[in-house]
């Protein structure tokens, strides 16, 4: 069905205007009898009737503020920014020998400088307590039996063994327990060790760091090592992650850290004997805590009640970001002070519900409407604050957007000192910051959701609810129960990754647990009763092309490949790929002949000589089979660029 024509307010073009005022002439001023386009008059009369047109169009033109209201109306408001988040770890100035605590809502930041500066905030408080190493164990690859090494490792003179199978087998480890939990921690172990682990790479060795985190062994990340693979008298650096739960040992209930021996890559040289250890002292030199693009902002007294339906109110700091447990709209009396509860919306509000919904683009709080309706009676949804009530909030955090996502090692600077803190950085980059919603997004979005409204029923509300979850989903792709093997109707996600292209690897199209819960949610409450609906991701199918071309002469060779290099990977990528430049079709062949007329088309490029394209795993970094003129993707595959080959003569 075509949409309703917009009317046309005034329809009168410019020459109708000047023909309208050459008639009204004769009535006004008989006198004037020259109306030639040469006439003063006339000219005059022309520029006037331009002035005219261009103010009618406008008039025939919805206004942006108007269409905003409309869409406020209709309940369609504009996403508002999402924060980025990053782990920032606190390096001490010395060991810590009494419990060290980072306050929630520290904050730090780029630069010093107050204009440019990018400000993050730790998202809750950490405390980190001196560790205490109550045992440690031995365990074979094959076998869950463990063999206790405490002593061995505190009676002076002895020495464990860290490996005890023989032959050394990958999965031999040794297990450190400790009294309490060192989640966030940046544990520093001084190893007294002998040369015993010979045929090892000491730059490179074969070892895995792990703590246990309730469900999983969870990988720990080296920061230091100068023990040459427990080798020899050094140090090791390990930042734990910020989970590290309990578990009971051969009768020996810990907190554990356990270091394993690995497989060896290929060309990699192990241990042909296993390492010796005389003593392990632990340290807490630092303390990793999550943070985020937002600045903090404590308790904030909005106004006083007037006691009528509808009120409004306005925070000071836009735009607000989702609320936390602690974050509250309080409402202060003569009696005592009570907080609100924040919903959605007031379409299930009873008016005793002390209910109020708290917009964060705007930051404008609003109390519960009185409501007519046809049969005549009144409605109050929602309470009303009682007159001279104080309406305040206890907090809340602003900011958001893709400024957040800055890179590794940027955020360097304390915004305020703390006790025994020498340094910050974050050794990670951030990622998840997106601009708000513009009011052009709004007004494609908007028309959609009127038309296919909340529920889903069909494939495209279940990828159109999808996308709409987060700002963090880029693509997503339905596939009915008619197209699975149990019945399930299937959601592939893609989520947003903000890195060049030419970076992005498997593991970053990887769902965050945040993300999946909130998808799982929205379909949870939306989707038809008796349907199951799966989450997941595409299948990424690597792609390796190789290319000979010819450079243009008097270019620079090196220039020419890496502009080679780019072009490939934004090409062949399931966000920035495709002839669109959209992300790489679902379902759509790959062709030699495209990527040579791609390559074309770039500076410096002469012609291109020859193009094959390769199947390339991208988990164990291999070609597979021999190059092809076409790749065909897998069902519901997407293509993503691997490793290139491309020689430019």
């Amino acid at each position: 069905m075509p949409p309703i024509p917009p009317p046309n307010l005034d329809d009168r073009s410019f020459q109708d205007i000047v023909d309208e005022t050459k008639r009204l002439i004769p009535r006004f001023t008989p006198e004037w009898t020259n109306h030639n386009v040469s006439d003063p008059g006339v000219a005059l009369i022309e520029l006037f009737a331009w002035m005219s047109e261009m103010v009618l169009f406008r008039v025939n033109q919805v206004p942006e503020r108007l269409y905003v209201h409309f869409l406020n109306l209709a309940g369609i408001e504009p996403f508002p920014p999402s924060v980025a988040r990053t782990d920032v770890t606190f390096w001490l100035s010395a060991p810590s020998e009494r419990p060290l605590t980072i306050p929630a809502g520290t904050e730090v930041t780029t630069s010093t400088s107050a204009v440019d500066a990018v400000v993050f905030s730790t998202e809750h408080e950490a405390v980190v307590s001196p560790p205490r190493m109550i045992a440690a164990h031995s365990a074979r690859a094959r076998g869950e039996q463990t063999v206790d090494a405490w002593e061995d490792l505190t009676y002076p003179g002895s020495a464990v063994t860290c490996f005890v199978s023989d032959p050394l087998e990958p999965g031999d480890a040794t297990l450190f327990g400790f009294a309490e939990s060192l989640a966030g921690a940046a544990l520093r172990l001084t190893v007294q060790a002998s040369a015993q682990g010979i045929g090892v790479d000491p730059t490179n060795p074969p070892l895995a760091w792990d703590v246990w985190t309730g469900e999983a062994w969870t990988p720990v990340r080296v920061q230091q090592d100068t023990t040459g693979g427990l080798n020899r008298d050094g140090q090791i650096v390990l930042l734990v992650p910020q989970a590290h739960a309990s578990l009971m040992l051969a009768g020996t209930t810990a907190y554990w850290l356990r270091v394993r021996l690995v497989r060896p890559a290929p060309g990699q040289p192990t241990y042909q004997a296993s390492p010796r250890l005389e003593s392990v002292r632990a340290e807490v030199v630092g303390l990793t805590v999550p943070a985020e693009h937002a600045m903090t902002v404590g308790p904030e007294n909005l106004g006083r009640s007037v006691g009528v339906p509808a009120q409004q109110f306005r925070v000071a700091s836009v735009p607000v970001a989702t609320r936390r447990d602690g974050e509250r709209v309080r409402v202060v009396t003569t009696v005592g002070a009570e907080d609100w509860t924040e919903v959605a919306d007031f379409s299930e509000s009873g008016p005793a519900d002390r209910h109020v919904v708290w917009e964060s683009s705007t930051g404008v709080v609003r109390f519960g409407p009185r409501v007519r309706y046809p049969d005549g009676s009144v409605r109050q949804h929602g309470a009303i604050p009682p007159d001279g009530a104080l309406v305040q909030v206890t907090g809340y955090r602003h900011g958001g957007g893709a400024a957040g996502n800055v890179g590794a090692r940027t955020l360097t600077e304390l915004r305020s000192t703390l006790p025994f803190v020498a340094s910050v950085v974050n050794l990670v980059p951030a990622a998840g910051g997106v601009d708000a919603e513009t009011v052009d997004e709004a007004k494609v979005r908007g028309p959609l959701s009127l038309r296919t409204g909340q529920r889903a029923v069909t494939a495209g509300d279940y990828e159109r609810l999808t996308r709409e979850t987060s700002v963090e989903v880029a693509r997503a792709r339905c596939l009915p129960g008619t197209a699975t093997e149990n019945g399930a109707v299937r959601v592939l996600v893609v989520p947003q990754v903000r890195t060049d292209p030419r970076t992005h690897k498997i593991d970053d199209f990887a769902l965050s647990e945040p993300l999946l819960h909130a998808i799982a949610d929205v379909l949870e409450e939306r989707r038809c009763v008796g349907v199951a609906v799966e989450i997941g991701t595409p299948f990424y199918q690597g792609v390796s092309v190789a290319a000979l071309v010819r450079a243009l002469p008097g270019r620079p060779v090196a220039l020419v490949r890496q502009r080679v290099l780019a072009v490939v990977d934004r090409y062949v990528n399931p966000l920035t790929g495709g002839p669109s430049g959209n992300g790489w079709p679902f379902d759509q062949d790959i062709t030699a002949a495209e990527i040579a007329q791609l390559l074309e088309a770039v500076e410096g490029v002469e012609r291109v000589e020859e193009v094959q394209l390769f199947e390339y795993d991208l988990r164990t970094g291999h070609r597979l089979g021999s190059g092809r003129d076409v790749l065909h993707p897998e069902p519901h595959a997407l293509f993503l660029s691997a490793e290139h080959r491309v020689v430019v003569r």
